[in-house]
């Protein structure tokens, strides 16, 4: 019995060490994957809903830096598009680190900025929950922060 429960423990022990491994993303992945947030921030200013409707997923969901959450793929195109006019300027989006869960679901941080027309800038954090479904990296679900003091 002492044998099984120390067989068993040191196999749990394996499994969870080999699953603690960060996946590092391939060159093809990383590369659709700021392909897509590329595109992303592409739709927001040409406030294309064409593009927004490819690239998010059915069941999306989106938390602003105001605090009010978008669900759905309809609640969020119309939110984005309402925020771009209600906000006008130029948004860029720089991704800082891609972190893959498995090969179908990824982490992506982002520095998001808002030039604005007088000049000046909103400096905030985007995050985005990617998944790779029907051939394609899709958003899954997006998190916007604006850093406090």
């Amino acid at each position: 019995m002492k044998k099984i429960f120390l067989l068993t423990l040191f196999h749990l022990m394996i499994m969870a060490i080999g699953n603690a491994q960060e996946i590092i993303p391939d060159k093809k992945q990383a590369r659709d994957i700021h392909s897509l947030i590329a595109n992303y921030s592409l739709a927001r200013e040409n406030k294309d809903t064409v593009l927004l409707e490819s690239i998010l997923t059915t069941d999306v969901d989106q938390l602003v830096s105001s605090g009010k959450w978008r669900n759905g793929k309809n609640e969020s195109i119309k939110g984005m598009l309402q925020s771009s006019s209600n906000n006008p300027g130029t948004r860029t989006l720089t991704i800082d680190r891609i972190r893959l869960f498995n090969q179908q679901c990824a982490l992506v941080d982002a520095r998001y900025e808002i030039k604005n027309p007088d000049g000046t800038s909103r400096k905030m954090w985007s995050t985005f929950i990617v998944v790779f479904i029907e051939n394609e990296w899709k958003i899954s679900a997006i998190r916007n922060m604006l850093p406090s003091g």
